[in-house]
Formats: C-alpha cells, sequence, structure tokens
C-alpha cells in the first residue's frame, strides 16, 4: 500500500526495561487511571484491543470477568511464570541452601523484575505520527506474525500477551514474550540464549565467544525482521528500505545516531550488571579455592582479588564515567548524569565489597580446621586449581573488557 508517494516505516523494538526498571504490562492493557496521561485519549482507548495467552481477546466492550484470577496482564504473567517456572526457583533455592549461599535465593517476582528473566516487550508499528496505515492494517500484519511467531519459536518462546493501542498519536502495538529452556537439572528455567540455542539459531560470528556483539539473539532478531517484512508486503503494503548507516538498515540517518547514544548510554548498565556477576563470582572464587589449594592460594588469590580486578574495573568506571560526561555526548545532560552518578555508587559499592570479599577469602583460607584437612590435598590440587582458576579470572577479565566506546542496545531497540 502507497500512501501519498511515500513507502511506509514497518518498525520492530525490543526492550525489557528502561530507566525506571523493568517495563510494567500495566502501560499495556491501561491497567491505570487514564486522565493522568495527557497523551492517551481515554474515548479512544474503547477501541483498543487486548490479547492475552489464557483468555484470548477482549476490549473494553468485551472486559475480563472481574472475578477472573489472572484479569490483567500482570495477573497473566505472574500466573505463566508460577505454573511453568516454580519448580525451577524452588529447586535452585534448595541447591542454594546446600552450599550456604542462600542469599542467591530467587523467587516468581525476582523473575518477573530481573532484566535478564522478565519477558522482552515488542513494539510494532506501521508508519509515522504524520502517515502511518490503520489500526485494522496494523492488528492484521502483526496478529498473522504473532500467529507464524508462535508456529516457528512456540517451543522456547512464549508470547504472553499483546495490545493494540488506538488511544495515542500512531496506532501501535505492545507484545510480550518470555524465552525458556530445560537447564542441566531438566527444571524449566527462563533463559534466552540456552532458547535460542534450542532453536538452531547460530552466533553471529561463530569463531568467537558469545559477548553482547555476537548472540544467537541478533540472529533471533534479523530472523524476525525478515518474516515481518515478507508478511507485511503479502498485505500489500509498500515500504521503506532505507539506505545503510555502518550496514545498518531501516533507520533514517537521524535515526540511527539516535539510536547509536542510546547504545552508549546503555552500555554503562551493562557495566554495572557485570560488576555485579563479578562480584557474585568472587563468592564462587572463596568456595571453590578453600576446597583446593590453601597455604599458596592465600597468597595467591588475595593478591589477584586486591590488585588485578579491582585495579582494572576501577580504571575502567573512571574512563565510563568521563566518557559519559564528555561534552561530545549527545544525549540528554540529565542522562549523562543519572549514569555517571550510578556509576560513583557503585565504584563505592565495588570497592567495599571487594575488600570485604578478599578479607573473608583469606579468613576462611587460614582456618586451622580447613588448613589441616586439605594439607594432604594441596600436594596434589593445589599447583593446577590455583592455575586454572587464575586462568579463568583473566579469561573473564579479557572476555568482559569493553571496546574504547562500548555501544548496545537500551530499551526499546530498534531492529
Amino acid at each position: 500500500m502507497k500512501r501519498r508517494d511515500v513507502y511506509l516505516k514497518l518498525t520492530r523494538h525490543n526492550g525489557r526495561a528502561g530507566k525506571h526498571g523493568t517495563y510494567n504490562p500495566k502501560h499495556n492493557d491501561r491497567n491505570f487511571n487514564l486522565t493522568n496521561s495527557e497523551h492517551i485519549d481515554p474515548e479512544r482507548a474503547k477501541g483498543n484491543i487486548y490479547w492475552d495467552c489464557f483468555h484470548g481477546f477482549r476490549s473494553t466492550i468485551a472486559p475480563q470477568d472481574p472475578d477472573n484470577l489472572a484479569g490483567t496482564f500482570s495477573d497473566v504473567e505472574r500466573q505463566f511464570y508460577e505454573t511453568h517456572y516454580t519448580a525451577f526457583v524452588e529447586s535452585q533455592n534448595e541447591r542454594n541452601a546446600k552450599i550456604r549461599h542462600t542469599e542467591r535465593n530467587r523467587s516468581i517476582p525476582d523473575l518477573l523484575s530481573s532484566r535478564k528473566t522478565c519477558p522482552e516487550e515488542t513494539i510494532y508499528q506501521l508508519g509515522t505520527k504524520d502517515d502511518h496505515a490503520s489500526g485494522e492494517v496494523l492488528l492484521a500484519v502483526v496478529t498473522e506474525f504473532i500467529e507464524e511467531f508462535k508456529a516457528r519459536f512456540g517451543d522456547h518462546v512464549h508470547v504472553l500477551d499483546w495490545a493494540l493501542h488506538l488511544d495515542e498519536s500512531t496506532p501501535h502495538i505492545h507484545e510480550r514474550h518470555v524465552f525458556d529452556c530445560e537447564n542441566k537439572y531438566g527444571e524449566l528455567a527462563p533463559q534466552q540464549e540456552k532458547a535460542l540455542e534450542a532453536l538452531g539459531f547460530e552466533l553471529p560470528d561463530p569463531g568467537k565467544p558469545i559477548s553482547r556483539r555476537n548472540n544467537r539473539k541478533i540472529t533471533f532478531d534479523s530472523a524476525c525482521r525478515k518474516m515481518l517484512f515478507e508478511i507485511a508486503k503479502r498485505h500489500g503494503l509498500e515500504l521503506e528500505e532505507e539506505a545503510e548507516y555502518s550496514n545498518r538498515k531501516y533507520l533514517e540517518k537521524q535515526d540511527y545516531i539516535l539510536a547509536k547514544q542510546k547504545e552508549q548510554l546503555v552500555a554503562q548498565q551493562n557495566r554495572l550488571d557485570e560488576l555485579t556477576l563479578k562480584v557474585s563470582d568472587m563468592e564462587t572464587l572463596l568456595e571453590d579455592v578453600s576446597a583446593a589449594a590453601y597455604n599458596k592460594a592465600v597468597e595467591v588469590v588475595t593478591d589477584v582479588v586486591r590488585t588485578e580486578t579491582r585495579r582494572e574495573d576501577m580504571r575502567m568506571i573512571e574512563d565510563t564515567k568521563k566518557w559519559v560526561l564528555s561534552p561530545e555526548r549527545k544525549a540528554p545532560q540529565f542522562t549523562r548524569e543519572y549514569t555517571a552518578k550510578h556509576l560513583d555508587g557503585v565504584l563505592d559499592k565495588f570497592l567495599k565489597t571487594m575488600q570485604t570479599t578478599a578479607a573473608r577469602l583469606q579468613e576462611n583460607l587460614l582456618k586451622l580446621e580447613v588448613r589441616q584437612k586439605g594439607k594432604e590435598q594441596v600436594k596434589e590440587k593445589a599447583r593446577d586449581s590455583v592455575l586454572q582458576l587464575l586462568n579463568r579470572l583473566q579469561a573473564e577479565q579479557a572476555q568482559n573488557k569493553p571496546a574504547a566506546q562500548p555501544r548496545t542496545q537500551e530499551g526499546h531497540s530498534e531492529i
């Protein structure tokens, strides 16, 4: 469908979280007071269409039963997670208790609020506020796409709910789904990369390790984009396929610049997540080393914790903060200052945590009963175990070290 000699722009945006945390499905099914939102027209909201995996279609004309236990999108997602992932959560918590790390325990609400395990949200739109397809056309294209999506990927990617919004400037659809796959214990767990591997998706560059720029989600999103464009064209739509900027299709130059700014800023949040994981790894390191190498390990491992890891991460945090606050960045001043403030916070937390972890590590390794119990084992295991652990730390530091200007996607990333 050609509109006033201008090809429609079909966009598909993915994301899990923004500056206020993971995305809330209340926005999608309008489970809030619409009078407080200037950009939403309450009258046109009556024409919105909603769907969820338990009840199918509904609208304000045919609303859900108010007594239904899963009447809202939030309820639907909680019920889905409880039904499918409770066994995993309970078993993992039992394993944590056995190794005396109950601080790692999680609940269903924790899974729903974590950036790694919460549902991914996708926004679909045909055109812009100045020139767009009708809600009926968008609905026909996206519902056909979702059905094909479920047929192809439904073993490991589950569509939870979606909503067609006709009450804002441009018709668009919010859709939320979760990736899952059995873990090594045979428990079904929300895990994106393993799910995509089970579906047969390869890394963009199989010769390189998994990273932000080399993961199966990139391949998956590319396949979804191709499928969506093919369906839109089957509906007679003529779509924009703009010139490329750094091999990135379907973006106008200004869109591309804005997208890159978002990518650069979200790298800071990803770095914070990496540091949190590294601190968690120190706890695992403490447990592993205590069982293998004692007297010599105290000296070697404590030195690694205090020097290599802390020095590298302190420098990286400071460099990242300078990069965010540099005048060349085009992002809003508030966003840059907000990111820098969080970097200061994580620096303090990281220093305190590393000092505490190093002290606990040394204390545990020097306990008399631990030293004597492992004395004979040290003779056989210490050398190989320490080398393996040090090599692992060095490999992880090398793999996690970002480039000079880290880039990734934030919030709803456009593909």
